[in-house]
């Protein structure tokens, strides 16, 4: 049985840059309302329009306003749009007053009723705006369209009471593709009439979230079910479907964990991405402040690289390979050519020391890491981030994920071109599985222990790590 399979695709936010532009919208348009009404538009109401602008679509990705909001109810979205809006407000008055020198006795009489017309009417347009798009998705969801894929593990009471939740609330955006169960028919309880049957095992549903069908997983066995719930968990590790348990959870060794609810009922995600809201937005940005300075501090430095490369061997300056990115997306990983052959298929062999496949500057660039160099370019679009989970060729991946549980978790975040594993002493060649295994254990530990403090501390020791030059070949 199963699901047929579909290609894993990553979703473009189409809705999100639709919003935005709304919001733009919005401002502009409750600013064009207060001059039309008050009479007036001076330089200051101009500049403090743009000024709010920038301000309140950088807020906006704190506050997370632009994320789906599926499963979460209007009031929430209202609250966080006005909540963005007034912050946006207040950002506006501080860089009038500090940067701009813009005192408050400049705004008076007109000004101030500009203002204060101008700061109501973009709240309105963009609550009004908002719930009109929200009624458009909930539209489409209603009839089937743009539905995100469940799936149910557990033929019980619960689980019905969920797929009946589900079924009264379309506006969810979510679908029931059926439930997933290794109970034989006489130990499940009967099926109420009207809703999706059993469609598979507990190995079907793996291999339809392998296939990309089953984006989220909800588990209903009972909480005293807690070695049958592992094993489930433990199947589904090697998958990169976001997975819940409902009701509720005890004690797991949970790589991320976030409430939410269907229709009332909660649910505790076990693995998931933690960057969401404003952890995403400073990982994103501190991403590309910090390497925008290094690839313009390494420029001439990767030039010279590229230079000796052309002079020593012949080939390509730059290799790409296959590897697995955010949620198993392959990605291709930028690299300066450092061997003779460049192998990017089912098999790649591992580079060991003395190399034999090693170009003349080949063994250098490996040991001072000026090889990575080009990874900046994924960095900056977006495919890969300063520090995280090392990326490995695409056949490692499959050959590992096979022989270590949890494996497939690492891909829940972007990859990095340097993580805890190696500033750890867990670089280099993996020739043996502990080597491997204490390569995820902290991967994993990374994603459940990240900060902004932990990301430049990684970065500072990644430098005396390339200085030292062990196990780099």
């Amino acid at each position: 049985m199963g699901l047929p399979a579909r290609r894993i695709r990553q979703p473009i936010s189409f809705m999100g840059s639709l919003f935005r532009l709304v919001d733009f919208a919005s401002i502009v348009g409750g600013l064009w309302l207060a001059s039309w009404l008050i009479g007036r538009l001076p330089q200051h109401e101009v500049v403090a329009g743009c000024l709010a602008i920038v301000g309140h679509l950088l807020i906006a990705e704190f506050t997370g306003l632009y994320r789906s909001w599926r499963g979460v109810s209007s009031e929430r979205e209202v609250f966080c749009t006005l909540l963005t809006w007034g912050l946006s407000l207040a950002l506006l008055a501080t860089v009038s007053l500090t940067w701009l020198g813009i005192s408050p006795a400049q705004w008076h009489g007109q000004a101030r009723l500009l203002m204060l017309v101008w700061a109501c009417s973009t709240a309105g347009f963009m609550v009004i705006s908002h719930s009109l798009l929200r009624s458009a998705k909930r539209a489409l969801w209603t009839r089937g369209m743009n539905r995100r894929p469940v799936a149910i593990v557990g033929v019980t009471e619960l689980g019905f009471q969920l797929a009946r939740n589900l079924d009264a609330s379309p506006e969810l955006g979510l679908q029931l593709a059926g439930y997933y169960d290794d109970r034989p028919a006489d130990r499940n309880p009967e099926m109420p009439a009207g809703l999706k049957r059993q469609i598979g095992r507990i190995e079907d549903l793996v291999a339809d979230a392998k296939a990309g069908f089953i984006e989220t997983i909800y588990i209903t066995f009972p909480m005293r079910a807690e070695d049958r719930i592992r094993g489930v968990l433990s199947k589904l590790s090697d998958t990169t479907a976001s997975v819940y348990i409902v009701p509720d959870f005890f004690v797991f060794q949970m790589l991320h964990s976030r409430w939410t609810d269907i229709g009332g009922l909660p649910a505790v995600s076990v693995f998931e991405n933690p960057f969401y809201g404003v952890d995403g937005v400073v990982k994103r940005v501190f991403d590309l402040v910090a390497g925008s300075l290094i690839l313009l501090a390494a420029a001439i430095p990767m030039l010279l690289t590229a230079i000796a490369i052309k002079l020593t061997s012949r080939g390509p300056v730059f290799f790409r390979q296959r590897r697995y990115g955010l949620d198993g997306n392959e990605i291709l990983v930028w690299k300066f050519r450092s061997m003779r052959v460049c192998e990017n298929g089912a098999k790649v062999t591992q580079a060991t020391k003395n190399d034999a496949r090693l170009t003349p500057i080949g063994g250098f660039l490996r040991k001072s890491s000026l090889d990575e160099l080009p990874q900046l370019f994924n960095v900056l679009g977006g495919s890969m981030s300063l520090v995280g989970p090392r990326p490995h060729a695409t056949a490692h991946n499959e050959q590992y994920r096979q022989m270590i549980e949890g494996y497939m978790l690492r891909h829940k975040i972007k990859p990095g071109i340097t993580g805890l594993a190696q500033v750890r002493g867990w670089r280099g060649e993996t020739d043996t599985l502990e080597k491997m295994q204490k390569r995820i254990e902290c991967d994993h530990e990374y994603i459940r222990e990240w900060s902004l403090g932990l990301d430049l501390k990684i970065m500072l020791q990644t430098v005396l790590v390339v200085l030292k030059r062990k196990n780099a070949y």
